[in-house]
């Protein structure tokens, strides 16, 4: 925006820098801080600050701001879906859902993304850009300010691929768990790859114990390639030994993702494969009936094969979980309801 800041991606420390420039003492970047994470939009309703200090900042800097252009609600089970336009007119997406222990919101790291994974709405629409943090965060103030409800659990798993924007993802990270913002635990808060294994490193050094979720859906090379086109940079055996480094670092347990996809990866052998593979690592496996996309041709596996799959995977040991499927009547699933839109020609850029 004409050069200027984003507030709501800045941490105190870059706060306290700028403000000691403009010739202001640092306590007033906590004040800052506090405001931009508790959602306000206007720096003129930063009603502790002098109105001179209000003036410089806006002459500096800004508050992201999103817009809702839609919202959608299921009428099954209360699953909230939003669009949001983004200042320079990108669309992204995110979901709210309502369980016994609270609220969850799946948010974006992406307009767009890179991977071309066969089975995923977001892939039709293409790669635009990353999202800083300040717009990841304020998927998650934008929602909160919304419902008037506190947020319990993040996970980034919407629209992109988020270790394919490393430096924004983990800031977000870092400021979402801040004491003085939103205060999140790393604990609660889930972060799902494709596999990028460097990134996957990078993280494990970070020393930030989110849970992290790979999204594997193969047992073996040769399927994952037909669906992953990830695969070929990185081999499930290289996935796998990232994943134990980054449980030796971290102690938190990984989830592997697992779309079942009818007559492609969801046979006993390939059960009887992937739980060779993973048996003894500290690890559960999350069963996710797929989604049906338009142009992909995949159908979602019997609610009997997902059964079989997922006795067999326990057999061995691998404590295994089907997806609770939320908001199917409102395209809630990654990419689905902002892909739709877009094919019939809804949204306007």
């Amino acid at each position: 925006m004409d050069g200027k800041i984003d507030l709501l991606s800045m941490t105190i420390e870059e706060l306290e820098n700028m403000l000691t420039q403009m010739g202001h003492q640092k306590f007033r970047a906590k004040q800052i801080f506090q405001w931009t994470n508790k959602g306000i939009k206007d720096i003129d309703g930063m009603s502790n600050l002098s109105k001179d200090l209000r003036e410089q900042l806006k002459e500096r800097a800004y508050i992201n701001r999103f817009e809702i252009i839609k919202k959608f609600v299921s009428n099954i089970d209360g699953t909230a879906k939003y669009l949001f336009r983004l200042g320079d007119g990108n669309i992204i997406e995110s979901v709210l859902m309502k369980y016994s222990h609270g609220y969850s919101a799946c948010i974006s790291s992406q307009v767009g993304c890179k991977m071309g994974c066969k089975f995923c709405a977001s892939t039709g629409a293409g790669f635009v850009r990353n999202l800083t943090s300040g717009e990841m965060l304020d998927q998650i103030l934008t929602i909160q300010n919304d419902t008037k409800e506190r947020i319990g659990n993040v996970v980034i798993m919407g629209i992109g691929e988020p270790l394919d924007n490393y430096e924004n993802v983990v800031k977000f990270l870092r400021l979402i768990n801040h004491k003085d913002g939103v205060n999140l635990g790393a604990r609660h808060i889930s972060v799902s790859t494709c596999g990028l294994v460097p990134e996957v490193l990078r993280l494990a050094e970070e020393k930030i114990p989110v849970t992290l979720s790979i999204s594997l859906h193969a047992p073996n090379d040769t399927i994952r390639e037909k669906i992953m086109p990830v695969n070929k940079r990185y081999s499930i055996d290289k996935i796998i030994e990232a994943c134990k480094i980054y449980t030796e670092a971290t102690n938190r347990r990984i989830t592997f993702e697992y779309a079942m996809i009818n007559g492609l990866n969801d046979s006993k052998e390939n059960a009887l494969e992937l739980a060779g593979r993973i048996r003894g690592m500290l690890c559960h496996v999350n069963l996710i009936p797929i989604n049906t996309v338009s142009d992909t041709g995949f159908k979602r596996s019997s609610k009997d094969k997902i059964a079989i799959f997922k006795e067999i995977l326990e057999r061995y040991g691998v404590e295994t979980t089907v997806r609770r499927e939320l908001g199917s009547d409102i395209n809630a699933a990654c990419g689905q309801l902002r892909r739709s839109l877009m094919d019939e020609g809804q949204l306007v850029f």
